[in-house]
C-alpha cells in the first residue's frame, strides 16, 4: 500500500512525502527509522473518501476541541496533571502508558477529554509537544514549548517536573493576591449594602418626620446634603447614574482591546500608586521565572523571549521583552533594552547583567523571580494591614455621617417640644 505522509525532521522542517509499507504503523515505523516525526500519514485515496487506513485512522483526522474545552482547565489541575506525568515518565513508564492511566485517574471531564485526545494523537505517531498543541485552550504555547526542548533534550521528565513547578508558584501567588482583596471587596460590598438601605428606606421617613415637626424651619446643610442624596438613589436618577457607570466600563473594555488602550491602561496599572508597584513586582517575577524556566529547558533564547512577551499579561512589559528581543536578535546584550524600558528597578538590570557576563542567566533570572516572589508576599501582607482599618473607616464615616445627619435635626425638635411644656 501507497502512504502520504507530513512529517517534522529534528530541525522542525516540514516534509511532505509518500511511501511503500505494508500497513499506516509501518509507514509510521519507516519515517522514524528515518529521523522523521509523522504528524500525518494517510493510505492513497483514503483522505478523498474522509476515512482513515485500518491500522489506525486517527492520523487522517485532525483533532478538534470539543466546545466544553472552551472554558479550559484549572491551574490546579493543570498542575496535578503535570506532576503525575512527570513521576511517571522519571519511573521509566512509556509515555502513553502514563497518559492513558492519568486519563482513567483524572476526575475532570475535559481533562479526561484532553488525554484521551493526546493518547490516540501519540499512538499516532505525533510527539508529545504536537499534541499538547492541538489543545491550546488547555496547554499554553510556554507549555508546549517547553515540551517540546525537553523532548529533543531528552529529559522531558526534567522540563515536567520544572513545569510543575512553575505553575504550583505562579498559583500560589494568584491565591494570596485574591485572598488579600477578599476582605476589602466583602468590606466593600458592605458598606454599600448599608448604604443603599439608609438611602432608600431609612432617610425617606426621617425626611417626613422633619416636614411634619419643623413647621417650615431651615435644616442643617450636612442634613439637606444626606436627604438630596437619598432623593437621588432613590428616584429614576440613579437608573441613570447606574446605567452611566455600566457605559463606562463597557466603554473602558472596548478601548482595552485596542493597542493604544490596552498599552494606556497597562502603564496606569504599573506607574500608579500604592497598586502599581505590587502590579510590577508580580510582572516581574511572572516573566522573570518564565523566561528562567524556558532557557534552563532549552529553550532557544529568541524563542523564550517571544514566549515571555505572549505571556507576560502587560502591554508595557510585553513591548520591553520585544525590544530585549530585537536587541539580542543583533547580538547585543539583554541590558540595555531593559534599563531603558523603565520597567525593570536597577538591580534586576544588574542581576541580568551579571547572569550574562557568567553565563549562568537562566539561575540567575529564576533568582530574581524568588527574590520577588518574596517581595510580593510583603507588598501583599502590607497592603492588606494598610486597606483593612481604610476600609472600616470608609464605612463608619459613610454611617456616622447619616446618623449625625439625621440626629442633628432632632436635637431642636426636642428642644422646641421641651419648650412647649
Amino acid at each position: 500500500m501507497k502512504f502520504t505522509f507530513v512529517a517534522m525532521d529534528s530541525k522542525g522542517k516540514e516534509t511532505k512525502g509518500s511511501l511503500e509499507a505494508g500497513s499506516q504503523a509501518q509507514a509510521v515505523e519507516l519515517l522514524k527509522k528515518q529521523g522523521l516525526f509523522p504528524t500525518k500519514v494517510v493510505q492513497e485515496g483514503g483522505a478523498a473518501k474522509g476515512g482513515a487506513a485500518k491500522g489506525g485512522g486517527a492520523m487522517s483526522k485532525e483533532i478538534k476541541l470539543p466546545s466544553f474545552l472552551k472554558k479550559g482547565v484549572k491551574t490546579k489541575d493543570l498542575t496535578v496533571l503535570t506532576r503525575q506525568l512527570a513521576t511517571l515518565v522519571d519511573s521509566g513508564l512509556p509515555l502513553l502508558r502514563g497518559l492513558r492511566i492519568l486519563q482513567k485517574q483524572t476526575k475532570n471531564p475535559t481533562l479526561r477529554d484532553t488525554l484521551n485526545g493526546m493518547s490516540e494523537a501519540v499512538e499516532s505517531g505525533s510527539t508529545f509537544s504536537e499534541a499538547l498543541a492541538q489543545y491550546p485552550k488547555v496547554f499554553n504555547n510556554l507549555y508546549v514549548n517547553m515540551a517540546k526542548a525537553g523532548e529533543a533534550g531528552g529529559v522531558l521528565e526534567v522540563v515536567l517536573n520544572r513545569l510543575a513547578e512553575f505553575l504550583e508558584k505562579a498559583e500560589r501567588i494568584k491565591r494570596k493576591i485574591k485572598g488579600a482583596m477578599t476582605y476589602p471587596i466583602v468590606v466593600l460590598c458592605a458598606a454599600l449594602g448599608i448604604t443603599g438601605f439608609l438611602m432608600t428606606t431609612i432617610i425617606p421617613k426621617f425626611e417626613g418626620i422633619f416636614k411634619d415637626l419643623m413647621d417650615g424651619q431651615k435644616l442643617p446643610p450636612l442634613t439637606e446634603f444626606v436627604i438630596a442624596c437619598s432623593r437621588v438613589v432613590a428616584s429614576e436618577q440613579s437608573i441613570i447614574l447606574i446605567g452611566g457607570i455600566v457605559a463606562i466600563v463597557v466603554i473602558m473594555n472596548v478601548w482595552y482591546r485596542t493597542k493604544a488602550g490596552r498599552l494606556a491602561i497597562d502603564r496606569l496599572k504599573l506607574f500608579m500608586p500604592v497598586f502599581g508597584d505590587l502590579v510590577r513586582k508580580t510582572a516581574i517575577a511572572r516573566s522573570t521565572r518564565t523566561l528562567g524556566t524556558l532557557m534552563s529547558s532549552g529553550v532557544p533564547v529568541l524563542q523564550a523571549l517571544n514566549i515571555v512577551r505572549d505571556t507576560s499579561g502587560n502591554a508595557v512589559v510585553a513591548n520591553a521583552y520585544q525590544s530585549i528581543h530585537d536587541n539580542v536578535k543583533e547580538g547585543e546584550s539583554m541590558t540595555a533594552p531593559m534599563e531603558a524600558s523603565k520597567v525593570f528597578p536597577g538591580m534586576v538590570v544588574s542581576m541580568v547583567d551579571v547572569g550574562e557576563e557568567t553565563g549562568a542567566l537562566p539561575d540567575m533570572l529564576t533568582r530574581i523571580a524568588n527574590t520577588y516572589d518574596d517581595e510580593v508576599d510583603t507588598a501583599v501582607e502590607a497592603m492588606t494591614s494598610i486597606i483593612e482599618p481604610i476600609l472600616i473607616i470608609f464605612l463608619a464615616v459613610i454611617v456616622g455621617t447619616v446618623v449625625i445627619a439625621m440626629f442633628m435635626p432632632l436635637t431642636t425638635i426636642i428642644g422646641k417640644l421641651s419648650s412647649q411644656t
